[in-house]
């Protein structure tokens, strides 16, 4: 990279250390909305890595894992820089929501336009200001509203050098996700620039092991990148190529039995569905060997719902 990182005209040198507010829009009551991008810049050149969290306004525990590195100083590189957006949706997060204002949806918005939709302007003032001075990035996100997620990391197996980075991490779980279309890592990706995209927990709670592994995992991705020395050891890590979801034949009360983690082989009984006056009960059944990577923690389910995600090989 360059001597210097130019973020909205601001110019970051090597050593520096700088917080760059990106204004995006005015709420409805005038008041301005920054978004904060802190820069840390090692006195070495290096590889620049990107942290961003809370792309979705509800997923908190991307947000923490990148709040407690900046607290205990894990994000200052000895070589190299690490530009940290701790929260990306800030219209989100103010109001404990996924999407924005405009009920759009950030992640399905790149890669935005300057006069679009608010999302599709938050898209375009990333990939205009951020993805031209970084190499690759960590994208932390949480399962959704009711559903926990495993700790897990994903990329596309079909790219090598996000492959390749994603092993790195070291995280629990590896998975194949192939890229979709509009979203942060697909635009990054047309870029040349690699995103991974890091889960764990379900949105407006904390996974303390979730967040903890995230952020060991950085560690281990930033020593690969000959950021740092050192590094927690890592994980042993279980690799898969496909998922799927359960989904329940019957409307009812979901007793689960399975939990997050959890190696299942083919027949086996994973939950059941009741319903609220004793009469139904019907197994829900494992259709193939596999290992529980997302649950649905809401006992109240419809007919079509999905109930347990599994990661499994072909």
């Amino acid at each position: 990279m360059p001597d210097f990182i130019t973020i909205n005209k601001q110019k970051i040198g090597l050593g520096e250390q700088r917080i760059v507010n990106l204004n995006i829009a005015r709420l409805p009551t005038y008041t301005s909305i920054d978004l904060p991008v802190l820069v840390y810049r090692a006195p070495k050149d290096g590889p620049v890595l990107l942290l961003t969290g809370g792309l979705h306004g509800d997923e908190v525990n991307g947000v923490e894992i990148v709040r407690r590195m900046i607290e205990r100083d894990i994000v200052i590189p000895e070589k190299g820089t690490v530009i940290a957006i701790p929260i990306v949706n800030i219209y989100g997060f103010i109001q404990n929501s996924r999407g924005l204002p405009d009920g759009k949806d950030i992640n399905r918005s790149f890669p935005g336009a300057k006069g679009g939709s608010l999302a599709k302007l938050l898209a375009h003032t990333l990939m205009k200001e951020i993805i031209p001075e970084v190499d690759c990035g960590i994208d932390f996100h949480t399962g959704g509203s009711a559903r926990a997620n495993y700790p897990q990391i994903r990329c596309s197996f079909k790219i090598k050098k996000a492959k390749e980075l994603a092993k790195a991490m070291g995280a629990p779980v590896m998975m194949h996700s192939s890229l979709i279309s509009k979203s942060f890592r697909s635009a990054a990706h047309k870029k040349g620039k690699e995103i991974l995209v890091y889960e764990t927990g379900e949105s407006l709670r904390y996974d303390e092991t979730g967040i903890e592994e995230g952020i060991d995992g950085t560690q281990r991705l930033m020593k690969h990148l000959g950021m740092i020395k050192s590094a927690p050891d890592p994980n042993e890590t279980k690799v898969f190529n496909n998922s799927t979801w359960i989904r329940t034949k019957n409307a009812g009360l979901f007793i689960t039995k399975a939990e997050l983690g959890e190696i299942f082989n083919r027949r086996q009984v994973l939950g059941s569905i009741k319903d609220p006056y004793g009469e139904l009960n019907s197994r829900v059944v494992a259709p193939q060997d596999g290992m529980v990577i997302g649950l649905n923690n809401c006992p109240v389910v419809n007919k079509g719902d999905a109930l347990i995600h599994f990661a499994y090989n072909k």
